[in-house]
Parts: structure tokens; C-alpha cells; sequence
């Protein structure tokens, strides 16, 4: 398309901006669907043909310099306009950016719409239909919302509609109270059931009083936040056909939003949820879902990502349950009755600010004291009674969970933060080690090889940026980080990887990715699966993963190839929750529902 003839006016200059609206719906509308690696292109190459299009209307498009002007000033309005009415959700979208986004990839296509097929009409019809084509391509951010994002975009709803927890909280009876007083030599509770939340800055919760707790002689068979070593392997074998066998569900029950995975011992399983403006560490029937008890915060996290809820997955020990919420409230509770033993406000003790996905890090329970990690600032609690041992130096921000390993012979707890990563004694919180990658803040756990190397990883705000593998060594009282090698074969954003016979196996954006430990070189890439989570089996060298979507699926855990072994859907909205295999029973949850599965 040349030109384009008007009777009232100037002949239009029409391809460049023809061209310029096709290359944007391609590189930011298609281009992602049949290349989910190119998402990041997508994006810059769409914005900047936005722009191509606003500087084609503005300087080269031949219009009235009434109609250059008019359309850019309803799109300036209509930005303004939806940053005073728009929803929340909308206003703070994708990390602040979703209302610029829409509008910079919207509204100029719909701009060169509007000059194509008025080119020919009447100057007052033509201003007529640009205002009232672009204000409703605009318009429409007014009446909905999101409920966070999903597969790289957001997942828009109507504004009027009720939320999951809307309806949950309609129509759930309410979960059972804790209990009013604690097993002997445990605990002597001396604390309500609802505790108000403690607002960053405010001074500490004080701790109830309390004995140490009693040994337990039966621990958790899966204690907290991807197992027992945090490195997301489960033992023992489950049914791989399941074509004649599926997986047979034993309950599934409504829950309130949260990211928290499950602790489980026995038949009690853990979790966090929110309810409303309370914040819910809970506790449920492995056998039935049924509820069994509740603790509630006074407090409610909520970000336009993720949504409401805490993220860190409760952690059990000695009859304990230590959970930490959103905002920083560190609960340690009874595990029977859910009765408070101590509580404390870890982002006042750190002095953190709240991090825009909220604390997210899990409890790490070690001899006599609590780790917990505030956005990459480690500080440990006296078991007994609350009281803190120590504080480690701050570090950049971080959305990882503290992990203990054994380096060079020494324990130490190793934590992922925006500066990289770091090794700290477990008895002081003093550094041994440090390593420089200063990026995002990482929000998956380090990996410790079979030979006691490291991989660390790192993150922009568009997805991971690959892995490191650190040889970690000591001398004496000093210390040695060497860089083995770099990958970007596999680069985990938030989801968690596993490492399995001499090879790494996770998602690589949306899609799984194998590398060989060895060197890092990718040996095969397969599968979408959406930003979901996976544990190993390795007894029968297999993922079971967990896509976004809710679906299961086992993948052969083997360099020779991607291989999906059996695939089912389990749960029906966005999943990001790691999965739990114990005793045979596969627990998953999102942030509406949660299910129990026999796969054995």
C-alpha cells in the first residue's frame, strides 16, 4: 500500500507504518507461541517497532498535524486515565510495566487500523473514529484484571468477577483453631491463636515461654522445602503405566493462594495459604485432606505477579513446625496441635525491606538454632526460646532458601543472593567464602555435585541467565572459588532443577533441558511444560513434573534424549508449587486447590 487518496486533505504515506504494525503482532504475538525461547526478542523487537510506528505517524505519515498530534494525546490520556481507574493488578502489572507495555503494543497497531480504513472518509468522521477506536482499545484495561502471569504474559480475567479465594472464602467453612495447650516437655503455649502481624519496623514479636522440645524418635519423612536435602529427590518406586493404571486420586479439596509447597510426617501434611487478611500456616489429613488445624496472622501479602499468599514451604523438626510468612513473621509452632511456641518479626531483626515477591525463603532447622533468609540477609534463632544467635553480613537480594552443605570438609550453609553466592558458618553466620555474579536476585536453590562442586545461577527480570559450576577449596583459614565452567544450556528462573548420574535436568524457560556436569554442554532440550516444578526419582531414573498448566507427566531422566514416559492433568489452574512424593501418595497443590494422588 503507496498512498492512499483523501478528499480533504493530503495524500498518507501508508506501508511504513503497514509494515511496522506487522512486524509487532508477529515478533509480540506470534513469534513467542511457535519459539518460547524468543520471548525476550519478541518484546524488544515489538517495542521498538511501536515506536517505529509512533515516529512514522508523528513525522513521516503525510496526516494533518491535528490528527498526528490528537492520537498521540489519547494515548497519553488514556495511559494517564487507566494509571488513576484501572485495577490494582493492572496499574502494578508485570513489576509496573503492564499499562506502557499494552498500550505501546496495542495502541499503535490499532492507530495504523484506523488510518488505513479511514484513509478515504471525511476529516470530522475520521477524528470521531480515532478517538473512540483508540480510547476502547484502551479502555478495555479498565475493566479487568489479572491474576498474575502466566507463560510470560498476563492472565486477564474481568474486572467484576470473583476471585478463587473470592468464592473459597464464600463458601469454605472455617479451618479447625489450634489447640489451647501443647504436649508436655514440648511446649507451654501462652499465646492467642490469631497473632497480629508485625509490620516492618515494628519491634519483635516476644517470644512465649518454652522448653527445648523433646526428642522426637520419628522424623519427617519430607521435613520442608524439596526434601530432605533440599535437592528434590524422593526414594522409592511408583507405577510408570499410566495408560492401564493412572495415578488414582484420593481427595481434592479448595485451598487459599500461596506458592508454599508441603511438609509432610505421618498423615499430617503442611502448608501455608491466605485467607482474606489472615496469613494460614495449616494443617491437613494425608489420608482425606481433611483440615486439622490452623494458625492465623494478621497480615496479607499481595503482588500483581504472584498474586496473595506466602511463598516458603513450613519446615518440620523435633515435633516442630517453623514456617515464614510473606512479611517476615517467623512462627515456631506445635506440629500436633499448631499451638504458638515463639514468634519474630526476622525482617525487623534483619532491618530488610519487603522484596516485590515478598520473603519466600524456607526455614532451615540445624542442631540447637532456625536459619532463616530475609532477602539474602541469613540470621539464626535459639530453638528454645526465639532469642537471636546471630546475624550474617547482608548480601544482595534473594528469593533463595538457605542450604546447607558439606564444602571441603567444612558444613556450611550456602545462600544464593544478588551478589552471587556465598558460604557461611553455621555456629557464627561469619563468611568463609564468597562469589561475584551480580545480577537479579536467584529465587532457585544451589546444587552440590557428587563431587562437592557447587552450581549457582542468576536471573533478569525476563527469565534466568544460565549456570555456574564453582570448585570451592580451602587452605588453612583461607579459602578459593574457582568458575569450572558456564552453561547457559540450562537456565532455571524459578524453577528448581535436579542433578542425577553426572547430568542437571530442569526447565530452561518453559521447555525441560538436560546438561552434562562434566563441561555444561546441553546433550537434549524437550517437552513444554510452562514454568512448572519437578522432583527425581532415582531409583527408576525419572522427573515427575508438574507443569503450569497443572499437568503431570514423567520424563525419562537419561542423557540419550527427551522421552515422556506417561502424561495427566491433576490440577486446573496456574501451578507453581513443588510437588511432594511420600509413602506413595504424590501431593500437589496451586493457589486454588490441592490434591492427593496413589501412584504406587
Amino acid at each position: 500500500m503507496r498512498t492512499s487518496l483523501r478528499p480533504d486533505g493530503p495524500v498518507l504515506r501508508l506501508w511504513p507504518g503497514v509494515a511496522a504494525a506487522i512486524v509487532l503482532i508477529v515478533a509480540r504475538f506470534v513469534l513467542p507461541v511457535v519459539w518460547p525461547d524468543a520471548l525476550l526478542y519478541g518484546l524488544i523487537i515489538g517495542a521498538i517497532s511501536g515506536l517505529v510506528i509512533l515516529l512514522w505517524w508523528l513525522f513521516f505519515s503525510r496526516a494533518p498535524w491535528g490528527e498526528r498530534f490528537g492520537a498521540l494525546g489519547v494515548m497519553a490520556l488514556a495511559g494517564v486515565l487507566l494509571y488513576q481507574f484501572a485495577h490494582i493488578s493492572i496499574r502494578t502489572g508485570n513489576m509496573g510495566v503492564l499499562v506502557p507495555g499494552y498500550l505501546l503494543f496495542l495502541l499503535p497497531p490499532v492507530l495504523v487500523a484506523w488510518a488505513v480504513l479511514t484513509r478515504r472518509s471525511p476529516a470530522g468522521f475520521r477524528r470521531l473514529t480515532m478517538i473512540a477506536a483508540l480510547g476502547l482499545a484502551a479502555g478495555i484495561l479498565g475493566i479487568v484484571r489479572t491474576d498474575g502471569v502466566k507463560g510470560g504474559g498476563a492472565e486477564f480475567k474481568w474486572r467484576w468477577t470473583p476471585t478463587a479465594e473470592d468464592r473459597l472464602l464464600a463458601q469454605a467453612a472455617p479451618l479447625p483453631e489450634p489447640a489451647a495447650a501443647a504436649t508436655p516437655n514440648v511446649i507451654t503455649p501462652a499465646a492467642p491463636t490469631v497473632s497480629p502481624a508485625a509490620p516492618i519496623g515494628a519491634a519483635p514479636v516476644e517470644p512465649a515461654k518454652a522448653t527445648a522440645p523433646a526428642a522426637v524418635i520419628t522424623e519427617a519423612e519430607w521435613p520442608g522445602f524439596r526434601g530432605p536435602r533440599r535437592n528434590g529427590a524422593t526414594r522409592g518406586a511408583i507405577n510408570t503405566d499410566w495408560t492401564t493404571a493412572p495415578p488414582r486420586e484420593l481427595w481434592r479439596r479448595a485451598i487459599g493462594p500461596g506458592w508454599s509447597s508441603f511438609a509432610v510426617q505421618g498423615d499430617l501434611l503442611y502448608t501455608q495459604e491466605q485467607r482474606g487478611d489472615r496469613e494460614i500456616v495449616s494443617c491437613y489429613r494425608v489420608s482425606t485432606g481433611a483440615p486439622v488445624w490452623q494458625h492465623r496472622d494478621a497480615t496479607r501479602f499481595w503482588e500483581s505477579n504472584g498474586g496473595a499468599g506466602p511463598r516458603a514451604t513450613p519446615t518440620l523438626s523435633r515435633g516442630r513446625v517453623y514456617s515464614l510468612g510473606a512479611t517476615g513473621i517467623l512462627n515456631v509452632l506445635d506440629a500436633r496441635t499448631g499451638a504458638k511456641i515463639w514468634s519474630r518479626q526476622a525482617a525487623t531483626d534483619t532491618a530488610a525491606e519487603l522484596p516485590m515477591w515478598g520473603f519466600t525463603a524456607s526455614p532451615l532447622v540445624l542442631d540447637d538454632t532456625v536459619i532463616v533468609a530475609t532477602s539474602g540477609r541469613l540470621i539464626a534463632y535459639d530453638l528454645a526460646t526465639g532469642a537471636p544467635r546471630w546475624k550474617a553480613p547482608p548480601r544482595g537480594g534473594s528469593y533463595s532458601s538457605p542450604h546447607l552443605a558439606t564444602i571441603a570438609g567444612v558444613p556450611q550453609i550456602v545462600l544464593l543472593t544478588g551478589d552471587g553466592a556465598t558460604g557461611v558458618s553455621p555456629a557464627t553466620g561469619q563468611p568463609l567464602w564468597d562469589y561475584e555474579w551480580k545480577e537479579g536476585p536467584p529465587v532457585v536453590q544451589p546444587s552440590i555435585t557428587a563431587d562437592g562442586d557447587i552450581l549457582v545461577n542468576s536471573i533478569v527480570a525476563t527469565g534466568g541467565l544460565g549456570l555456574r559450576r564453582l570448585h570451592v577449596t580451602r587452605n588453612g583459614e583461607s579459602w578459593n572459588v574457582e568458575e569450572r565452567w558456564v552453561s547457559t544450556g540450562l537456565k532455571p528462573y524459578f524453577s528448581d532443577y535436579v542433578l542425577h548420574d553426572g547430568y542437571a535436568y530442569g526447565f530452561d524457560g518453559s521447555i525441560l533441558s538436560a546438561i552434562n556436569l562434566a563441561d555444561g554442554k546441553r546433550v537434549w532440550k524437550g517437552g513444554r511444560y510452562g514454568e512448572g516444578q519437578l522432583v527425581l526419582l532415582p531409583e527408576q531414573n525419572l522427573l515427575l513434573v508438574i507443569g503450569e498448566e497443572g499437568d503431570l507427566a514423567l520424563v525419562k531422566a537419561s542423557p540419550g534424549g527427551f522421552a515422556e514416559v506417561a502424561r495427566m492433568e491433576a490440577l486446573h489452574s496456574k501451578t507453581w508449587n513443588h510437588p511432594v512424593l511420600v509413602n506413595g501418595v504424590l501431593l500437589v497443590r496451586n493457589g486454588e486447590e490441592m490434591a492427593a494422588f496413589k501412584v504406587r
